[in-house]
């Protein structure tokens, strides 16, 4: 588990882990679909006494210890397709290559609440990631992949994912929202072949 502390003063020593939700700012794009990556950093945050506050990355940032390991969480400020701006940014202040970054997405390619975690790899589409890898350059970076569905025939992908979940999805949601949160803290305690093992 992440242990609660205060912020340490930044020694130029590089992180031991970051870590990126994605999602869209503003109200309007609260709770939906393309927000679950957002939703599990915050949580983050929630459970271990972190404030997330606006650095000068377009992101809300903050740093807690996994088990004397620095551990940053970030949620962009940036609307979804511009990510990569942001995480170039991060990737800098925290002097972390791509191995080093965990991206929490929504994935359309799963069911609803199904939870995946994966390291480098294609894009499946979406774009969040695909700014991620024009903006470093890579794809190597880590993801924790959290089922959205695909959207119904009659409807664009785009609507589908800035639609909020209906109640018995949002229900099994929640629930997968934790089991995320759990598997970027096993990444951060026990790296990420253990996380694929333990939550594949």
């Amino acid at each position: 588990m992440l242990r609660r502390g205060a912020r340490e003063p930044r020694t130029g020593t590089p992180a031991d882990l970051l870590v990126v939700g994605l999602g869209n700012p503003g109200d309007e794009y609260a709770r939906t679909r393309h927000n679950v990556g957002r939703e599990v950093v915050e949580l983050l945050a929630r459970r271990h006494g972190a404030r997330l506050r606006k650095g000068k990355e377009r992101a809300l940032v903050d740093e807690v210890k996994v088990e004397g390991r620095r551990v940053a969480l970030a949620i962009p400020l940036t609307y979804m397709n511009d990510s990569g701006e942001a995480v170039r940014l991060l990737a800098r202040r925290y002097g972390v290559d791509p191995q080093h970054i965990v991206i929490v997405h929504d994935e359309l390619d799963l069911p609803v609440a199904e939870l995946r975690v994966k390291a480098g790899g294609g894009l499946a589409g979406h774009n969040g990631l695909r700014s991620i890898k024009a903006h470093l350059h890579s794809d190597a970076f880590l993801r924790v992949r959290i089922g959205v569905s695909k959207p119904p025939s009659k409807e664009h992908g785009v609507d589908h994912v800035l639609n909020k979940f209906g109640r018995r999805e949002r229900a099994e949601i929640d629930v997968t929202i934790e089991r995320a949160a759990d598997a970027v803290e096993t990444i951060a305690r026990d790296g990420v072949d253990v996380a694929m093992n333990r939550f594949n």
